[in-house]
């Protein structure tokens, strides 16, 4: 049986599980078949508490496969009922790192109409009546060699939205090798949850779960974090 590492748990009570996602697991099963993190973390809930047969879990936000970062799962229907809905409301905030090529103004507001072509799982800036509205905030953190750190806060949650948003202003992701036509090789997609905030569904209380950066190109190549 696959086991998630320990150290990728964050938080856990009996209503959610708080998970540091790794880099390039798919958070459900894909064509690809390589082992997801809904199956690791309902056969970490299996083993650590005995559970015969299937074990529950609510999927109420995703990240993209190559993306790494924090996320939250629901342990039981009702979390998740409640959760779903702070995701539809856009009541969770979600902050983002991305590292780009070019130099982005010092703050910047993104506002545009996506639609997601389901058969290439590719997304597009399209005209109001088309798509879909999305918003982000963003805020430039570092800049070097032609390459800026940005903090992004994400405030609607459509496919590919902080990769297209940005590659259709001409700044596509490092490492972004559906949305930038010159990808860096070798290295993954620059794009990473740092943060995530959200209000506990049963108890209300405000959580926040913040993680470091990953310690590797292009993240280190900043002073600035």
């Amino acid at each position: 049986m696959e086991k998630l590492p320990d150290n990728n748990i964050i938080y856990e009570d009996n209503h959610i599980i708080v998970i540091n996602k790794p880099i390039n697991v798919p958070v459900q099963e894909d064509s690809s078949k390589d082992i997801d993190l809904l199956t690791l973390i309902k056969n970490y809930l299996k083993v650590k508490y005995n559970k015969p047969g299937n074990v529950y879990l609510g999927l109420v936000h995703r990240l993209d496969r190559p993306v790494g970062g924090v996320m939250v799962f629901a342990k039981t229907s009702k979390a998740a009922s409640r959760l779903s809905e702070e995701v539809r409301t856009n009541k969770i905030k979600k902050t983002y790192y991305a590292v780009v090529h070019g130099k982005v103004n010092n703050t910047g507001h993104l506002e545009d109409y996506l639609y997601k072509d389901n058969k290439t799982n590719t997304s597009y800036v399209v005209n109001k009546d088309k798509g879909k509205i999305a918003i982000l905030d963003y805020e430039l953190i570092d800049y070097k060699d032609n390459l800026s750190l940005v903090k992004i806060n994400l405030i609607t949650g459509r496919s590919h939205q902080i990769r297209v948003q940005f590659s259709s202003r001409g700044y596509p992701l490092v490492g972004d090798q559906r949305y930038n036509k010159n990808p860096v090789k070798n290295v993954n997609i620059a794009l990473f949850a740092k943060k995530l905030e959200f209000i506990h569904p049963t108890t209300k209380e405000l959580l926040s779960f913040e993680i470091e950066l990953p310690n590797k190109y292009p993240f280190n190549f900043f002073d600035k974090k």
